[in-house]
């Protein structure tokens, strides 16, 4: 059965870069955005596809909100502006802020 191309062990070919002699075996496609651009370039000039072509392409979920998010059961600990545990449990550092009563009277 005859092959319908040659070997090419010896075979050579240019850099569509730069042009400069290589090996065919060496030259290798370029690739942009996943597909390849036709040109062969020699594997010390050639540039890998970018990651930031393909944006779009996976499916990403980055959510930033909670869903259903539960208020914080101390009272206390839900008014305190300032301080954490446990540098802020000094009275000085913290800053702890309370309601006073509310009387409504209708007539």
């Amino acid at each position: 059965m005859s092959r319908p191309y040659a070997k090419g062990t010896r075979a050579f070919g240019f850099c569509d870069k730069t042009g400069f002699r290589y090996p065919l075996s060496d030259l290798i496609y370029e690739v942009s955005n996943g597909v390849r651009t036709g040109m062969r370039v020699g594997r010390d000039v050639y540039d890998p596809d970018q990651p930031q072509n393909s944006l779009g392409k996976a499916k990403t979920f980055d959510p930033q909100a909670l869903y259903a998010p539960r208020p914080d059961q101390g009272i206390v600990a839900s008014r305190d502006f300032f301080g954490w545990n446990p540098v802020g449990d000094n009275i000085s550092l913290g800053l702890n802020v309370s309601v006073g009563t509310v009387t409504i009277t209708t007539s």
